[in-house]
């Protein structure tokens, strides 16, 4: 890419950058005499973009529980696709909201740069794997009945983390918590105004949503980079599915159920 066309491209990512807070702060609520109204901790947007998140993590407390109850985990396989079911819908429900999702697709080298992230995250999540790497362990998913894999649970597990996880946990990471750090009022908070602490917050936590805590760090930073370069969250999201989508399949083929 020439240096003209760079700069080109910059300063069409600034301007997108200035009509997105725009936007947003035209929407945003004024108090009397037009002072702007002090925006809440969580508001409404907040909640929308907590609440699928809120429910997926909600399933794997009643999953834990109706273990400790004594149902068979092989019954509770099942509630994968009951999870899945409930985030897609609250995604749907919710979707008209999610500005975010509303802006200009990647272009084809901001896609490509996408997927290759995606695949380095793979490359990097199965080997980062030592003991000290970890926190806990994972029972994973098992998708054998009897040693014969049941092809349907898989392509629930698959089209579920592929499709439905990264768009929700994109919403909730970069699209939500990462600007929330810098503001409230998240949304007035371009992609290029994150901070290094809310960049840092955000991948330590993801990080440890996951037993490999350190592969889901840099996992983390690599989406949130994607996200604060391309101005876009369909590039993190891109790149999620890539790395869900080829975990799958490499779990499928090797039989290594714990990644799962």
């Amino acid at each position: 890419m020439t240096e003209h066309n760079t700069e080109q491209q910059d300063e069409r990512n600034r301007a997108q950058d200035r009509r997105q807070a725009a936007s947003s702060s035209a929407a945003a609520p004024a108090g009397a005499a037009g002072v702007p109204a002090e925006a809440p901790m969580l508001n409404r947007a907040a909640w929308l973009r907590i609440l699928p998140f809120a429910a997926y993590m909600l399933f794997i407390v009643i999953a834990d529980a109706l273990e400790r109850l004594g149902v068979a985990p092989a019954a509770l396989r099942w509630l994968y696709p009951v999870k899945v079911g409930l985030v897609a819908l609250l995604l749907a429900l919710f979707w008209r909201h999610y500005h975010e999702l509303g802006t200009a697709r990647p272009a084809l080298r901001a896609a490509l740069t996408a997927m290759a992230t995606g695949i380095a995250v793979l490359v990097l999540w199965v080997s980062l794997d030592a003991g000290w790497m970890t926190v806990g362990s994972s029972p994973g998913f098992d998708p054998r009945n009897g040693g014969r894999i049941d092809w349907l649970l898989v392509a629930f597990r698959i089209a579920g983390a592929a499709l439905v996880v990264p768009v929700m946990e994109e919403l909730f990471w970069r699209s939500f918590l990462m600007r929330w750090v810098v503001a409230s009022d998240f949304e007035t908070v371009a992609p290029s105004q994150i901070t290094l602490k809310s960049f840092a917050i955000t991948i330590v936590l993801f990080g440890f949503e996951h037993n490999l805590w350190l592969a889901g760090i840099v996992a983390g930073a690599a989406y949130s980079l994607l996200y604060m370069r391309h101005r876009t969250l369909w590039s993190p999201i891109l790149a999620h599915a890539v790395t869900n989508g080829l975990l799958g399949a490499w779990v499928v083929w090797t039989g290594n159920w714990s990644y799962w």
